[in-house]
């Protein structure tokens, strides 16, 4: 099974490159971030012509999430559970329904930008309610994958150049913190296990010519329990869709569980 995660930016303005990438990646279940439209104005049709069912979480021209499946899907959640204040749709996850089933949880967390301040305090806080969501979601003993854009660069090596960016709410101690807190609960990250070089990215920016010059960071994670740790193979970073005519700032990042 492979299971992905992809921040489009914007699924209608880019509808044409994310269908080529959907073909391409040829995934069963992937989870994508930063739709920027509204659940009802999601483009369904078009998703589900390649085989997907959609759950969907959208919000309009911001934020929104959805997971398609080549599988059934049971049990949607949308909103992160204990976080019920939260007006912004960052959050949905769902049962798909394989012979193995999989709880997968796709996110898009908040960037947190100027910190300190509010939009800080609102990242740190939501990073709180994903800690306990993943915990009594750890005590059910299944495979469960909580896949999506963390806005987190994990290490000094996980940036083109961190002197860049040691003072943004990416890569901040209490960001970095935050996420060591989720995975010491015992979920695996997909890339650091499977891989871990240095210096693979995830995300270019549109500014500066980042793509062409390779200044990148990886913030796209999968963060997997152990029943889904244990049938973990391997992980992919599809880059090539970065350099296709209007790209997502973002690629997909994959990672292929034994069935």
């Amino acid at each position: 099974m492979k299971i992905a995660t992809w921040n489009v930016n914007s699924i209608k303005a880019r509808m044409a490159t994310v269908l080529d990438v959907l073909k391409a990646i040829d995934a069963d279940v992937i989870c994508l971030q930063e739709i920027k439209c509204e659940t009802e104005n999601f483009p369904y049709m078009e998703i589900e012509e390649l085989g997907y069912n959609c759950a969907v979480h959208g919000q309009k021209s911001y934020n929104g999430v959805a997971l398609l499946s080549r599988y059934p899907l049971e049990d949607i959640v949308t909103g992160l559970p204990g976080n019920d204040d939260d007006d912004q749709a960052r959050y949905i996850e769902a049962l798909v329904l394989a012979d193995r089933p999989v709880r997968v949880g796709g996110l898009y967390l908040p960037n947190g930008n100027p910190a300190p301040g509010p939009k800080y305090d609102y990242k740190l806080g939501w990073m709180k309610h994903l800690k306990a969501h993943a915990e009594a979601q750890l005590k059910l003993e299944e495979a469960f994958v909580l896949a999506g854009d963390y806005n987190v660069i994990p290490r000094d090596e996980d940036c083109w150049d961190i002197a860049v960016w040691r003072d943004d709410a990416l890569a901040l101690p209490t960001t970095r913190a935050a996420f060591r807190e989720l995975k010491w609960l015992g979920l695996t990250e997909a890339y650091e296990a499977a891989d871990g070089r240095a210096h693979e990215y995830s995300f270019w920016d549109y500014q500066a010519g980042a793509w062409q010059k390779g200044h990148g960071i990886r913030i796209d994670h999968l963060l997997l329990s152990p029943q889904a740790a244990d049938r973990l193979e391997g992980v992919e970073i599809y880059k090539k869709a970065r350099g296709l005519e209007k790209p997502s700032d973002h690629v997909p990042v994959i990672a292929t569980l034994a069935d």
